[in-house]
């Protein structure tokens, strides 16, 4: 499992694991029943303190996103992901977001950001 994090973006690093988690099971990165690092792994691997991760697992199993097996470890909950298409909408919608203002920030209007992605996914294609 590959997470980043940056303790200088303003975005508290519990939520930063939380939301990274989120993006991993909604791209199908992370599966049904894929257990996740323990605790004290993904905080030695992250160099945060364990309560941080543990904050953010607890928050996930709240939200259903992952289930604690006692003596067994965290996993991706089996009970058909609360993030499947909603939340790749809302993933998809943040990014749509973050590009718009930035092409607007460089004055390049929408339709050509939209031709933009264009060229991009066909050469993403052709490279898969």
């Amino acid at each position: 499992m590959q997470i980043r994090i940056s303790p200088t973006d303003g975005i508290p690093i519990y939520r930063q694991i939380v939301n990274q988690v989120k993006y991993l099971v909604a791209s199908g990165r992370l599966v049904a029943e894929e257990q996740l690092p323990p605790v004290r792994k993904l905080a030695e691997q992250l160099l945060v303190n364990p309560n941080t991760v543990a904050r953010a697992y607890r928050e996930l199993e709240t939200a259903g996103v992952l289930s604690t097996r006692r003596g067994s470890g965290v996993f991706v909950s089996d009970n058909g992901s609360p993030l499947a298409r909603g939340e790749q909408r809302k993933i998809l919608n943040d990014r749509i977001d973050a590009l718009l203002t930035d092409a607007q920030q460089m004055n390049v209007d929408t339709d050509e950001v939209i031709e933009h992605v264009r060229r991009r996914s066909r050469h993403l294609k052709r490279s898969e």
